[in-house]
């Protein structure tokens, strides 16, 4: 379950987001209707973190080496500058190397192109691993499959 849930970037409640996140940094705003104008507790927060940007994002890794195994809390390397820790990850045995979600942080805020446009490794025992990363699922992103 563990390995299905991190292919498909599923926050796990503890882990991975907890009430101190927001929907923001956590990439969940696809799961509330700001269009709708109804009002909640928080929209201001949000509309305010949409429109000035956050200092940190969760983001989902997949190593490139295929051996090393990801348990959670691995440090997060971006262009040799320690930038965040995974949350969780395993191996992904739908996509043969291990998968990972994480915090990355830049005071100076973190945005889309900010977060493509670095190099990432993920400590795995004290060695470093090249990491692909990505703000979607690695596995079926637009699940279609699940839709199926």
């Amino acid at each position: 379950m563990e390995s299905l849930r991190l292919e498909k970037a599923y926050r796990a409640w503890g882990h991975d987001i907890c009430d101190l996140d927001t929907v923001v940094e956590s990439g969940l705003t696809f799961a509330i209707a700001l269009d709708k104008g109804v009002d909640f507790n928080g929209r201001e927060a949000v509309l305010r973190q949409l429109d000035e940007g956050v200092a940190r994002r969760l983001a989902v890794f997949t190593l490139e080496d295929p051996e090393p195994l990801l348990l959670g809390n691995e440090p997060i390397w971006r262009d040799g500058q320690l930038v965040g820790r995974t949350t969780s990850g395993t191996f992904g045995h739908t996509l043969g190397t291990s998968v990972g979600m994480g915090y990355v942080e830049n005071p100076d805020g973190v945005t889309t192109d900010w977060i493509r446009g670095g190099e990432y490794e993920l400590e795995v025992a004290t060695e470093r691993f090249p990491a692909k990363v990505r703000l979607t699922a690695p596995y079926d992103p637009r699940s279609r499959r699940v839709r199926m």
